[in-house]
This record gives structure tokens, sequence and C-alpha cells, in this order.
């Protein structure tokens, strides 16, 4: 069980590329953990690690030895949870990533937590495109298509994306008959913090007519945010139906240039092939795919 502790821990280095990272996560010092690296070095007689004063990386050794190690750790944990199953319920630590959507989001989480007591979630709301395998996440929901072979995937939903409004912002404007027009009117962009790139308002055009001009109003690194002006009736938005659907049912949003859009958004599961999908993470896909309301 030594050898297994050691690769548990030369993975986690591996995962969060840092000695203090890996050291916290398994509850002993950053020293503790060099050590024991160092010491399956000396025993492998290869080093596995390039270190420097800021970071560690893996060597070309060392790439080959995590994913070794990564399918022995599936295995224990393949067994861990086959044990796991006939003694009772679904326990234990759930990692997952999830965009930047409280609204959506949080309700079916907490709603899951509430479900499954024994289960403890660490949720990382984020809208970066985490790296599932390498970062040690156990599940992700994310949107649009996914072309990673490592990864197994269950859809959960999809829902249009539509051009909306505030009705008193069209009384003082007026309302914007083409997607050209767009230039003069105020538009709420929403910018993908990670990359700092602006979303695209996608229309269906001829394929002669240019992309649309969008006159920047603000500009908001979460959709909420863009919600928030929108219904101050600060300018123009592009959303999924769902962060605005009782908006739109009640009046107080409606859409535009609807002839000119025709988009939706795909939420899917996904998680690791390779890795033995234990009861907790069964529970948690079944559960997000039913209650999730897209």
């Amino acid at each position: 069980m030594d050898s297994l502790s050691g690769i548990s821990m030369f993975v986690t280095v591996a995962e969060t590329r840092s000695f203090t990272k890996a050291g916290t996560q398994l509850g002993v010092s950053s020293s503790a953990v060099g050590k024991s690296i160092a010491r399956m070095e000396e025993r492998l007689s290869v080093r596995l690690f390039h270190r420097s004063t800021r970071s560690i990386t893996l060597t070309s050794e060392g790439m080959l030895f995590l994913e070794r190690c990564r399918r022995i750790l599936s295995e224990v944990e393949a067994a861990e949870g086959e044990l796991s199953e006939m003694s009772g319920a679904p326990r234990g630590r759930l990692r997952v990533s999830t965009p930047q959507l409280t609204g959506l989001i949080m309700p079916t989480l907490t709603g899951f937590a509430r479900q499954y007591p024994d289960i403890a979630l660490d949720i990382d709301l984020s809208e970066r495109m985490v790296d599932i395998i390498e970062e040690g996440f156990d599940a992700v929901i994310r949107t649009g298509t996914q072309h990673d072979s490592r990864l197994a995937s269950r859809r959960i939903g999809s829902c249009k994306q539509v051009v909306v409004v505030a009705p008193d912002y069209l009384k003082r404007h007026g309302t914007p008959a083409h997607p050209r027009e767009l230039a003069r009117h105020a538009c709420l962009l929403h910018k993908f913090p990670a990359t700092g790139r602006i979303e695209r308002w996608p229309f269906n055009l001829a394929a002669d007519e240019p992309e649309p001009e969008l006159k920047e109003h603000m500009t908001c690194s979460t959709i909420e945010a863009v919600t928030y002006a929108l219904l101050q009736g600060e300018g123009i938005a592009f959303l999924p139906t769902f962060i605005v659907a009782e908006e739109l049912k009640d009046g107080h949003l409606i859409t535009i240039l609807d002839d000119y859009m025709d988009q939706t958004v795909t939420f899917s599961m996904l998680w690791p092939a390779s890795r033995y999908a234990s009861p907790k993470l069964r529970a948690f896909i079944d559960y997000v795919v039913q209650h999730m309301r897209i």
C-alpha cells in the first residue's frame, strides 16, 4: 500500500503542478510530498519532473508514467466503487466544473446535495475550458459540441438563442429591422473571461452580406450581468432563452430579428471515458440529466 500511496501522491503533483497544492489536497506538508517524489525517482532511476523556482513540469518519462498510474488508480477506484455499491448509498467527494450560470446550475446541484448527503460536492463555476483529465475533475457540464476521444458524454438538453430587448428601450430608440441596424443601437455584449473574446451574434445572412457591426454599449464577463443591464433597458442582448424565459413570458422582454436568428445551445455532461463510473458519478449524471431545466 506504500507504493499505492506514492502513486496517488505522484498523480496529485502531476495534476496540480505544485508540491504545495498537492500537499494541501493530501493533508501533508509540501516537503513530505517533495521527499516522496524524490524517493520514487531514486527507486525508478528516472527523473519524473523538471523543477524550477516557479513551477514543476512533467518530463517525457513522467508523462508516460502518469498514464500508467492513472490506470492503476482507476482500477483501485473501480474496486472500491463496487464494494461501496454493495454496502450502501453513493458517497465520497465529487469534483465538478460547470458554466458560470448560477441561476441555472445551482438549483439542480443543491437539490442533488440534499438528496445525496453523503456526497461532498466540490463545484468550480467557471467560463474557462478546463481539462477534465489533467485537472482531475470527475465530471463537467459544458455547452457546444465536444470532440475529445478521452471523454464520455451525455446530453442534458438544449434551448434557442435569441436577440432580446426590453420594450421600453424600443420605445426610446426604435426597433431594428435588420442586423446591420445594430450599428446604431446599444448592444450588451458577453466577453469570455478566459480568452477575452466577445461572443458572436450568429445571424443568418446572405453569403455576400458582411457580419453586422455591433455598437458596444456595455461588455460583461458573465451572462447574468448582461441580463441585469438588459432588464434595466440599457440595450439589446443575445441570450439563451432559459436565462430570460419568465421575462419573455410576462412581456418584460421581447425578441427581435427572429427572421435572422435560428441558433440553439446544447448542454452536455462529460466525464473521463477510461474512468470507472462510480456510484456517486452515476447518481450525479442521472440526477442532473433528469432535473436540470433548460
